[in-house]
């Protein structure tokens, strides 16, 4: 290459922050943790940095409240309560009169408290 050409080429140097459409970040972890990342990006053939790009997405779409798994535990043992009960087994008939009943009694209960 002459060196009049040598002046005419052009060079993009990856690292040059002002080129750059991402920046780089560091992120501390206990090192299991970094053993479960780095073996995760392996078995899905990404990068670190895609894999937590892709967390932080999911993590921003995730639903205002979540059902929380305390939620899905007090479900479950409602269930297990009226299994045990052999309330399981009711036809919605009865579950929407049980459920009618409960609410009337709640609006009488409102009704009979003093006013403070």
């Amino acid at each position: 290459m002459l060196p009049s050409e040598a002046r005419h080429t052009l060079s993009v140097n990856k690292h040059d922050t002002h080129m750059r459409t991402s920046r780089t970040l560091s992120v501390s972890m206990p090192p299991a943790q970094l053993r479960q990342v780095e073996r995760l990006a392996r078995k899905e053939n990404r990068t670190l940095s895609e894999l937590v790009r892709e967390a932080l997405r999911r993590y921003q779409q995730k639903p205002a409240s979540p059902v929380g798994a305390e939620l899905i535990a007090a479900l479950r043992a409602v269930q297990d309560d009226a299994r045990r009960a052999g309330l399981d087994k009711l036809p919605q008939r009865a579950i929407n009169a049980e459920v009618a009943a409960y609410r009337r009694e709640q609006r009488q209960a409102r009704i009979k408290q003093p006013i403070r």
